[in-house]
């Protein structure tokens, strides 16, 4: 398990893992990394750039660098307006990426550069792009404000199997670019709409070996579907999340009814509040924490909870993952992109405000599960971490 830090959350990630199957490639599906041109031409597809829309880019300077002069070039022939790379993160300035309007820019306020922002189309987050830069939060400020849209084009979320945090290697460099340009897309989509319809007037329970028992309603709830689908048309949804379009995709996203949470999640060891915890079993009731039970480090746990106020203590958010090309690796196994692969379940305490529910208060911690299964009233869709459908 370990911390991140998104924007004001603090996102902390317990695993519990099991057997899962990748997809394989044969040889001529492989493109060698880096194939910017097969990259860029996946990005502008997704994005499907409307003529007049204007396009920011902000990236580390970094190996992604030759990405944004295609990416610019590419937005321009479009019929799309470039406006410009913000360099974040870095001591290096790229002046090549600097127009006029990245210097008219420069030096404001967030409150300022959230305004002048406001005509941004779309924005993609390069590589090395974090909440933390001002550019960055200004532009999710758009987002909050229900304008515009943004690609989240991380190439980060690589975790080991006890949750900790590693560099991408030139495997997972490769690993990527081939779920980017291979997956599905279309039956992508669909399986996400199918599984949004079959659960939206169901009783949702998810089950594990270890003893979680835990059922909900979404009632009404938007049930946001990271489909990899970037066009305008994502700026009619409502909620900030929809409009954050992950690049690799693969996830659906909802914040349950708050008080149709009911029942038991039992956590495999796990880190909270920099310490380790085994045998964490937590009750709720109504969505609430109302028991806490651990064979080691309880008190760790309550004093997590307790310094994030109510917020600790409210369930958060169900996540499914839905594309198989992001399963764990069979041979040196690894968790892909924030659990994005099928059959990968998230259940999340905390603020859910981003996915249209109603805590607030900044913490956030998500726990993934790999060997749950699910059912949407009698109909099983994941089984023991396999996704059935």
């Amino acid at each position: 398990m370990v911390k991140l830090i998104l924007s004001s959350f603090a996102l902390l990630l317990s695993v519990c893992f099991v057997g899962c199957k990748k997809k394989e490639f044969s040889k001529n599906q492989i493109k060698s990394f880096p194939d910017w041109h097969a990259i860029s031409n996946k990005l502008m597809e997704k994005s499907d750039l409307v003529k007049g829309e204007k396009v920011l880019l902000i990236s580390k300077p970094g190996k992604f660098d030759p990405l944004v002069s295609i990416l610019s070039e590419k937005i321009n022939k479009t019929g799309a307006v470039y406006l410009g790379t913000f360099s974040v993160n870095s001591s290096e300035n790229r002046i090549q990426w600097e127009t006029e309007f990245i210097n008219k820019a420069k030096g404001k306020s967030k409150k300022d550069l959230t305004n002048l922002l406001m005509g941004v189309d779309l924005g993609i987050m390069l590589p090395g792009a974090t909440p933390s830069d001002i550019e960055y939060a200004a532009m999710q400020n758009v987002l909050k404000r229900k304008k515009g849209r943004t690609i989240h084009f991380h190439w980060s979320g690589a975790y080991n199997l006890s949750g900790e945090p590693i560099e991408i290697d030139p495997k997972m460099n490769q690993f990527y670019q081939n779920v980017l340009l291979e997956t599905d897309y279309q039956k992508l989509e669909k399986i996400q709409r199918d599984f949004e319809q079959a659960i939206r007037n169901k009783l949702i329970t998810v089950t594990t070996p270890l003893g979680t028992n835990i059922k909900f309603k979404i009632g009404d709830r938007p049930v946001t579907k990271q489909d990899g689908n970037a066009s305008s048309k994502r700026e009619k949804q409502l909620n900030l999340i929809d409009r954050e379009i992950e690049l690799p995709a693969g996830a659906i996203r909802v914040a349950p009814i708050e008080d149709s949470v009911e029942g038991t999640i039992a956590f495999p060891n796990s880190i909270w509040n920099n310490k380790k915890v085994e045998g964490l079993v937590l009750n709720f009731k109504k969505g609430k924490v109302t028991k806490i039970i651990a064979e080691i480090g309880e008190e760790a746990v309550r004093k997590e909870l307790d310094a994030a106020g109510d917020s600790g203590y409210s369930f958060r958010e169900f996540a499914l993952g839905f594309n198989p090309m992001l399963a764990i690796p069979d041979k040196e196994p690894w968790i892909p992109y924030y659990g994005y692969g099928a059959g990968v379940i998230r259940l999340s305490l905390g603020d859910n405000t981003e996915l249209g529910g109603k805590v607030g208060g900044g913490y956030v911690r998500w726990n993934f599960f790999i060997d749950a299964t699910v059912k949407a009233g009698e109909d099983t869709w994941v089984e023991n971490g396999k996704l059935l459908k």
